[in-house]
């Protein structure tokens, strides 16, 4: 077995890998060549003389041994993670990296103000964004913070409210429903070209309606299914269908009048979005920042400050 030792790039490396499940996904979340990030992983693994991955041209899954590698190294990273904030806590001025983990919606309306005013307070700090669809161990995954509805915020992590509530929009363009009339109900939809979006995982997002205590998730169908929000838009922006999108993913369009909306009785608001973090022992100057100006944010938003 070969005696080179592993530095924090390269444990960094694998678990960006576990975690993506792709080196092309990991690469672009550590900027790095995904040439580069292949060479890391053999590096790794020559060292370990264990294959940690099973790859493919199409595929990455992690080995048994790779699994008990993570088990082990995954959390004893954030103990050294911790131990190297604990000393960079002493700074007068906060440096460092802060790594968020977020869907892009959460990203695109609540995180990103927040984002841009702490680095124009804070510039030696380096924000890594990652959003993704599907929810995440931020602790497990090296993540300082996530971004969630509230509800789906696990039960032992510290909960600060973004104060924006997520809300389901329906809308197609004028001409699409001078063509075909509007849906009254959501069961009106099912005679409707709807176009339905793949997630993450492989399976068909349902359309989801509330109203006086009824729930309806409605598996609609159309022309087209698609893997990604924006392009979506743009398909439902040419007239070919309606689409189902958060409320601020299209507002600019339903203000400018190329979008309208329906069933708007049925998408009630729903969580409020969360920054969500664990508790650390010693945070680290650039954290204690990121939750003090949240704080202030939250609190002039709610007219406290």
């Amino acid at each position: 077995m070969s005696d080179a030792r592993l530095g924090l790039s390269e444990l960094d490396a694998v678990i960006a890998v576990a975690r993506r499940a792709s080196f092309r996904q990991a690469a672009i979340d550590l900027d790095v060549s995904t040439t580069a990030l292949s060479n890391t992983i053999a590096k790794v693994e020559a060292s370990l003389d264990t294959r940690l991955f099973n790859r493919t041209t199409r595929s990455v899954a992690v080995t048994e041994a790779g699994r008990i590698f993570l088990e082990q190294v995954a959390p004893a990273l954030q103990d050294v993670r911790a131990a190297l904030d604990a000393v960079r806590s002493h700074n007068a001025s906060p440096s460092g990296t802060l790594r968020i983990n977020a869907f892009a919606t959460a990203a695109r309306a609540a995180l990103l103000p927040l984002v841009m005013e702490f680095l124009r307070q804070h510039p030696k700090v380096h924000i890594d964004l990652v959003t993704e669809g599907r929810l995440e161990d931020i602790v497990a995954d090296g993540f300082d913070f996530g971004v969630r509805s509230a509800s789906l915020v696990p039960s032992d992590m510290i909960v600060m409210s973004l104060g924006q509530a997520r809300r389901y929009a329906v809308v197609g363009t004028p001409a699409y429903f001078a063509r075909h009339g509007r849906p009254r109900t959501p069961p009106d939809l099912l005679n409707h070209a709807c176009i339905r979006i793949r997630l993450p995982n492989g399976a068909l997002f349902p359309w989801h309606f509330e109203r006086d205590g009824d729930v309806i998730k409605l598996d609609v169908a159309g022309p087209l299914t698609l893997d990604e929000a924006s392009v979506s838009k743009a398909v439902v922006l040419q007239g070919l269908g309606l689409g189902f999108f958060m409320e601020q993913d299209v507002q600019a369009e339903i203000e400018a009048g190329q979008f309208e909306r329906v069933l708007e009785d049925w998408t009630p608001p729903r969580d409020n979005l969360c920054l969500y973090y664990p508790n650390r022992r010693n945070p680290s100057a650039a954290f204690k920042a990121f939750i003090a100006l949240a704080r202030a944010s939250q609190d002039s938003k709610d007219g406290l400050a």
